[in-house]
């Protein structure tokens, strides 16, 4: 099958895209960033450094493509999506007219990457959780503008399979993390920032590393190798609702970077930032219907995962070679 990545120079992309070339799938990879800043890239595809906000360029890398995954946005971590929260918001023109393309050109199946973002903010006030339901997204009150797209988006995939017909499959992604992705430059998450820090504080010998917040507030961590399993356990099932993938391990900023200490065998002093952006208080996924519908669940523990993105960055800091792609603050704004 023809397969568009939307978004295929990002984390979870080029992960995506790597597997989808060993499933023997040809790809058309597309991403707003230059080519020469995507995280993975392969000769093999057809690779398009365009802005998917244009619908005329959707056209064009929709035409003659039987699936859609549509993993492009513009996020970063929680400092990035409290800071640009109208950048962020309009990334909901991508999945419009990427759903408009796709219907015009008669695609066969669309996929959206959606997010733990767009669930209810009064159900996380608390650092340890029950794990979010699938249904906790209502009565609506995202993170507001990286979630609230993300929920428009959900619901625009919804209406255009109702009322065109277009097969569309929605998940909702829990904090992926992994190898060969960001790790600084503002817009990382907490667990490559962690890695980097303590990485650095080892390096430098240095005995103190800032952290945002309190370290109490709790999350629950995805491994890139389950979210990539899941996407495609989701994509090729015949249900058709919305499914959370993510982790039930949830665990307190400080708890993760104890786990990170182990792993460098580096103990640090934590130096607490309460006026840095900390989002909800806590948040963690259910994933039973996931489960019980399509029956995908994680296989790796966050310790097996921190393990693997620590010395994947421990590498490319001692190595230096690569490295401005992965640290690379902000696409050029439009």
């Amino acid at each position: 099958m023809k397969c568009l990545i939307a978004g295929a120079g990002g984390f979870i992309g080029g992960h995506l895209m790597k597997r989808l070339q060993l499933d023997g799938h040809e790809i058309i990879c597309a991403d707003i960033k230059p080519i020469s800043l995507w995280f993975q890239v392969s000769d093999k595809n057809k690779n398009l450094s365009l802005d998917l906000k244009d619908f005329k360029n959707c056209l064009q890398v929709c035409d003659g493509v039987d699936y859609i995954f549509n993993l492009a946005c513009n996020m970063g971590g929680m400092g990035f999506i409290e800071n640009n929260k109208a950048e962020c918001m309009l990334s909901v023109l991508i999945n419009t007219n990427l759903l408009r393309a796709g219907l015009q050109n008669k695609i066969s199946k669309y996929y959206f990457s959606s997010s733990a973002c767009v669930y209810n903010a009064s159900k996380q006030n608390d650092t340890f959780i029950d794990g979010l339901k699938e249904e906790d997204a209502y009565p609506a009150m995202p993170e507001d503008g990286y979630g609230w797209e993300k929920l428009f988006s959900e619901r625009m995939c919804r209406h255009f399979s109702e009322d065109f017909g277009l097969e569309t499959r929605v998940v909702r992604y829990h904090n992926i993390y992994g190898p060969i992705g960001t790790f600084d430059g503002g817009r990382e998450k907490a667990p490559a920032a962690l890695c980097r820090k303590i990485i650095m504080a080892k390096k430098n010998n240095e005995k103190t590393i800032d952290v945002w917040g309190d370290g109490e507030q709790t999350r629950s961590f995805l491994y890139i190798d389950d979210c990539i399993k899941g996407t495609l356990d989701v994509f090729n099932s015949k249900e058709k609702d919305v499914f959370n993938i993510g982790s039930e391990e949830q665990v307190s900023i400080n708890e993760m970077i104890k786990i990170i200490e182990e792993i460098a065998e580096y103990k640090v002093e934590k130096n607490y930032q309460l006026d840095k952006p900390k989002g909800v208080r806590g948040r963690s996924s259910d994933n039973s219907y996931v489960n019980k519908k399509i029956g995908w669940r994680p296989n790796f523990t966050l310790k097996e995962g921190l393990r693997k993105t620590y010395l994947w960055i421990e590498e490319q800091i001692n190595s230096g070679s690569n490295i401005e792609k992965f640290c690379k603050s902000n696409i050029e704004k439009k």
